[in-house]
């Protein structure tokens, strides 16, 4: 029913606002207030409306796909509903009904019947018949109303056309089965529906499969017996109701149009990454479209999994400026597939405003622990909506930064001096990385080869023994330059050598993870004791209001225009 979704911005800027060709499914990820939430509102509205809302700041438009004679004839031909006693129909009007998103009544609405035929196949004007037709198929499912999707509902007349999702289910063995296996694969329990409170249906979890179809659908005592026994779903956790809930709302309700905000809620990973996937197969060849709004890198994984086409979009809002670009799925399945990344949880960095990438675990704690206290402080230089992750060393810094960037997300990586100690593909490497121009590769390789013989000169090493403070004057100076240039480009070396060089004035000893635990015993753990250790001037304090210059700069160099 969507074939083209619109923003009202781009990836800058400067860029035109995105246009989508619309996949079965859409996944909105991004920071914390980025417009997620949003933009299924706003498409929640124009479905149900033909047009958009006055106040949308996200989604400019959408277009509807027109519905071919026959297959509308077909849709009214399922869902045309036979005049209750008394009700009057006027002149060449039809009564349409449909479950409604809460499973819980039917949906019904007179409409003329020659005007949605007309309307249907010119969807983009502002249709009344047809924006009635196309709410019947929408369906937005949030943290509240999910859990609210399994209440027993009444049976009704099991001869008539099913009057909710449990009567449907009910009725519909094989679709049943279906939910059932998801259900046993995810909790290890079975799925059935308990007929045996007169007139209602009940969802209950079994230990153990009916034996036959009459078990669980008859009224005899071995069915009393085999429900009594079974756990009534409103007694499980919030998780196992959520996630049976989207599952029976997709499979039974047979929404069209399916918009979920933060489906991971009450799940854990594991349950997340499986939600995405059976949720993305069931919609993969049905011509449902899903948009879903997520911060669990889980439920993602789960969707790309599948195998169904998808897009990712990724929305960000900082310094009033909105950016919205569509990640390739290419890409990100390198983020998911490739074991570095993969065991770094880099795909965790989409959920992010920046990214800051350091070279081994104490690195990362330190500069982490260094932001907190300065937004702790609320001190300008710390950097809000950061994860800060570790690769392997100083050259798989760059493997991890580099595909970030490739999405448009700022990633910053710090190394330590030693970068400039190796030439070749070694220094080449945070030169692709930090996608420095091809042109400037040869000017900063023959200044990185001269400063490494200025260090080599003074015969100490320049990571452990003072960094750039074994440099004098002029030399010292063509240091700084090159360390400017890469800074520009989002690439910090340490100039002072190493993560250990810095806050020498609390005597912190050891290497690695024994002068991370002797660093952090020296800081203090508690802004009330009398040795916690405020944010101050210069220092490492600096250097991380430096990465904020990079990162929160929207004209930012490195980062790949899309």
């Amino acid at each position: 029913m969507i074939k083209k979704l619109k923003l009202k911005f781009g990836s800058h800027q400067t860029r035109s606002p995105l246009n989508l060709d619309i996949t079965p499914i859409t996944v909105f990820v991004g920071p914390n207030n980025s417009g997620k939430s949003k933009v299924l509102a706003e498409i929640e509205h124009y479905c149900r409306h033909t047009f958009a809302s006055p106040g949308d700041v996200v989604l400019d438009t959408l277009e509807l796909e027109a519905y071919e004679q026959t297959a509308l004839e077909a849709e009214i031909a399922r869902l045309e509903k036979t005049p209750e006693i008394g009700e009057t129909v006027n002149p060449g009007h039809i009564i349409l009904g449909k479950v409604s998103p809460q499973g819980n009544q039917i949906h019904r609405v007179q409409l003329y019947k020659q005007s949605l035929i007309s309307e249907a196949k010119n969807p983009q004007s502002q249709c009344h018949c047809y924006s009635h037709f196309l709410s019947m198929f929408t369906v937005r499912m949030d943290g509240t109303n999910r859990l609210n999707l399994l209440s027993e509902q009444s049976a009704g007349d099991l001869q008539a056309t099913p009057e909710n999702y449990f009567a449907h289910l009910f009725l519909d063995n094989e679709l049943r089965k279906r939910v059932r296996d998801i259900v046993f694969d995810a909790f290890k329990k079975y799925f059935v529906i308990d007929p045996t409170k007169l007139g209602q249906l009940r969802i209950r979890l079994s230990d153990r499969e009916p034996s036959d179809e009459s078990e669980e659908k008859g009224w005899e005592k071995r069915s009393v017996d085999f429900h009594r026994n079974a756990v009534e779903v409103k007694y499980a956790s919030d998780g196992v109701k959520a996630f049976i809930g989207i599952i029976v709302t997709i499979l039974a309700g047979d929404p069209k149009i399916v918009l979920i905000d933060e489906p991971e809620a009450f799940l854990h990973p594991a349950l997340s990454s499986k939600l995405g996937k059976e949720i993305a197969k069931a919609l993969r060849e049905s011509g449902k479209r899903l948009f879903a709004a997520t911060h669990s890198a889980s439920f993602l994984m789960g969707c790309i999994q599948s195998g169904s086409p998808m897009n990712v979009v990724r929305l960000t809002y900082n310094y009033s400026e909105p950016t919205a670009r569509v990640l390739p799925n290419d890409k990100v399945i390198k983020l998911m597939r490739h074991p570095l990344l993969r065991s770094t949880g880099v795909l965790n960095g989409l959920f992010y405003e920046a990214v800051i990438v350091t070279e081994a675990d104490s690195d990362r704690a330190f500069y982490q622990e260094i932001n907190e206290r300065l937004l702790h402080a609320n001190d300008s230089r710390g950097i809000h909506s950061c994860l800060f992750i570790n690769a392997q060393n100083k050259q798989t810094v760059w493997e991890v930064v580099k595909p970030l960037r490739e999405l448009g997300i700022p990633a910053l990586g710090i190394v330590d001096i030693d970068v400039i100690k190796d030439g070749g593909q070694a220094w080449k490497k945070p030169l692709d990385g930090a996608f420095i121009p091809a042109a400037s590769h040869s000017s900063l390789c023959a200044q990185r080869e001269s400063l490494k013989t200025l260090f080599d000169e003074t015969c100490r090493d320049m990571k452990r023994d003072g960094g750039i403070n074994l440099l004098f004057g002029s030399n010292r100076e063509a240091c700084e330059n090159l360390f400017f240039q890469l800074k520009e480009y989002g690439c910090l070396v340490v100039s002072g050598g190493e993560v250990e060089s810095w806050l020498r004035h609390l005597g912190a000893s050891g290497h690695g993870s024994k002068w991370l635990i002797n660093m952090f015993e020296k800081m203090g753990d508690s802004p009330e004791s009398t040795n916690y250790l405020a944010p101050g001037e210069g220092d490492v304090w600096d250097f991380i209001g430096v990465a904020k210059s990079w990162l929160a700069d929207p004209n930012r160099k490195g980062i790949p225009s899309q």
